[in-house]
């Protein structure tokens, strides 16, 4: 038992400490001149739609939930949108060549209609974010109609 309690004031020293080691914001307030929006005329529901489901993870810009700063959760997240960004960034995709924009678009498209994205772990969370079938659709069309433009 006694042992049982050294653990715990141990874990609970650790858990305390980490909260002190910062994490870097994912934050902006200016929407880059390569931002998907300003690149394409993005109709609105489906603008919203992408704000709604994928913004967070894949823009400069995210609106951290209220747990956000509870660490290790923090580290979590931040890992996540770097990873997010890397994949496909809607800040800088106007900056991308046409041949990658080409194969960022076929692949969202494809990950929408295949249900793995938004992933099923930020839905889990964010109920809002969930894509109904229709807007699946209304996403890939668009997606679509956009890329053979391209």
């Amino acid at each position: 038992m006694k042992k049982l309690k050294k653990l715990f004031i141990f874990l609970l020293i650790v858990f305390v400490g980490i909260q002190f080691i910062p994490t870097k914001r994912n934050q902006s307030t200016e929407v880059l001149e390569t931002d998907f929006s300003k690149t394409f005329a993005v109709p609105t529901n489906i603008q919203n739609m992408f704000e709604k489901s994928c913004y967070d993870c894949h823009s400069n810009n995210t609106n951290y939930p209220w747990y956000n700063k509870i660490q290790p959760i923090s580290w979590l997240l931040e890992n996540h949108i770097k990873e997010g960004k890397k994949e496909f960034n809607f800040s800088e995709f106007g900056a991308y060549s046409k041949r990658k924009q080409k194969n960022k678009l076929k692949s969202l498209a494809s990950q929408i209609r295949d249900n793995e994205m938004p992933m099923q772990s930020y839905t889990l969370i964010h109920r809002d974010a969930k894509l109904s079938d229709n807007d699946k659709e209304q996403i890939i069309v668009w997606i679509n109609k956009l890329r053979d433009s391209l």
